[in-house]
Parts: structure tokens; sequence; C-alpha cells
């Protein structure tokens, strides 16, 4: 058994523990707060572009276009959204594992647009090519990193370096449910009309539906779509940045809440046990005094 002193040592520490876990929870609820407000607000445009831009160009028939065209030559591209800092849970490693286990994604011919320290040193590790990192943008995102990611990924779109290019964020739900989430962006299929809808789990579903008109497009289609791709691109981008922002303090404030109720549980456990021993210690004592006074008498 432990002697008192290791005893008081331990809860000593895991009480220094607690108030540091206690305050980080403190400061992801204030982060949350406005993180949710930003993410719920921006939800709703976030799937009309997807499911607007989808819809159209699943209308439209007989184009011809680089954004269009599958099976192009060139590596494909993952922008991966993680967080700069650990301590949320399975926040981090639960995207980082729908990535790395994805049989689309392998390490020859799959690249990386780190946008989360997390995420880029994993990938690293585990041998991925990281082409480009933005991991400030996680930070405080604006609709400018968005479009300066768009921009990076369609120049190297339009020389025949991507392929493909994929989004992968986690999806806030609400504040406990968080779901990592993979989005194809490019090359858009038009094989049928598209609808964004919200699963059961609040994942963003794409599911097809019959086209019920042709669409034409004034100016020329190719023009059209050298303007609404690019902001269709850097809009999901930017709700991405916004719903991995919000689940991260939302996973972060769920940690540290789980971390102090463990650490309250772990005081509790080793003040019974200091009591039992310091008790222990007084009857001992008490047994020797008595044990010494009959000897003398």
């Amino acid at each position: 058994m432990a002697s008192i002193r290791d005893i008081k040592r331990r809860r000593s520490s895991i009480e220094s523990t607690q108030q540091i876990t206690k305050a980080m929870k403190l400061v992801s609820t204030v982060k949350l707060q406005r993180a949710k407000q930003r993410a719920e607000k921006n939800r709703n445009y976030f799937t009309a572009v997807y499911d607007t831009v989808t819809s159209i160009l699943g209308r439209a028939s007989g184009i011809e276009h680089p954004y269009l065209v599958p099976g192009r030559e060139g590596k494909k591209v993952v922008i991966l959204i993680t967080s700069n800092k650990g301590l949320a849970g399975g926040y981090n490693s639960n995207l980082i594992k729908l990535v790395t286990r994805d049989p689309r994604f392998s390490k020859e011919d799959t690249e990386i647009y780190a946008i989360g320290k997390k995420g880029k040193d994993a990938c690293a590790r585990m041998g991925y090519t990281l082409r480009k990192d933005y991991s400030e943008a996680i930070e405080e995102p604006v609709y400018k990193d968005g479009m300066i990611i768009t921009d990076e990924l369609l120049k190297g779109f339009a020389a025949g370096e991507v392929s493909e290019i994929y989004l992968a964020y986690t999806f806030f739900k609400n504040t406990v449910s968080h779901i990592p989430t993979i989005l194809k962006l490019l090359p858009v299929d038009t094989d049928a009309a598209k609808e964004v809808n919200e699963g059961e789990d609040g994942a963003v579903i794409p599911e097809k539906k019959e086209a019920d008109a042709p669409m034409n497009f004034e100016p020329e289609d190719e023009e059209a779509l050298n303007l609404i791709i690019p902001k269709y691109i850097a809009s999901l981008v930017y709700g991405a940045l916004i719903s991995a922002q919000a689940s991260e303090n939302g996973a972060r404030m769920q940690a540290m809440d789980n971390a102090t109720n463990n650490a309250a549980e772990m005081i509790d456990h080793l003040s019974l046990l200091y009591n039992r021993a310091r008790q222990g210690k007084i009857t001992t004592e008490l047994t020797e005094i008595i044990a010494g006074a009959d000897a003398i008498s």
C-alpha cells in the first residue's frame, strides 16, 4: 500500500491537472458559442451551393469542360482539415483514419493540402506527400482563405497535375455530434441532378434525382463554368473550415469535461485511500502506546 506522503502528492498533482482541464473546458465553451453560431448560419448556404451547382450541371448535357471530365491524368488531392492543437479526444484521429484508410487515397497517387498541423504531421509520418500547408487558416477562417486555396487547386487542375479534388472535414451537427466527412469537389458528377440532404447522422448526402428540364447557359457554358466552379469550391472550403472549427471546439470541450470528471473520481478515490492510511497509522501508534504502557506496568 502506498504511503500517506505518496498518496497526498498524487492527489495534489491530480488536483492541479483538474484545474487546468476545467479552465480549458471553459475556454472551449466560450469559443464554441461563437463558432457554433457561424456554423449554423452557414450550413444552409453550404448545402444550397452544393445542391444548386450539382443540379445545374446535372441538367446540362453535351458539355465538355475540364471541370466535368472524369478519368483525367494527375494525382488526387485531399484538402484535409484538422486542428493545430490536440486534447480534443478523437476529433483529429477519426478524420485522419477516414482518409488514410480510404482505398481511393493511396500514398503513391494522393497529395495532401493540409489545414491543421495535426493532420499534416500524421500524414507526413504515414508517408503521404504534403503539397501545401494552410494550417493558419483554421484559427480564424475567412472567405478569403477559401479563395486562396481554390486558386491554388485550380491552377494544378488546369495544368494537368491534379486529377481529382476531395474535401475531408468534420461536419458539425450539434455540440456533441461531429461527423468526419469526405466530399468530392472536382470533377463534378453530371450524370444526374443531385440534392444535398441531411441523413440520420447529419452528414451531407448527395442523392441522385432525375433531371426535370435541360439547362441552357448565358453566356456560353464554358465561360459560365469558369465563373461558377471557382466560387462553388471556395464556398465549400470556407463552409468546411467553419464547420471544422466548431467541431474542434465542441470535441475539446467534451474531452476536457470528461477529463475533469475523471480527475474528480480519482481525487475521491485517493482521498479515501489517504483517510484509510491515516487511520491505520493512528491505530498502529495507539496500539504501540498501549502495549508500551502495559509493558511498563
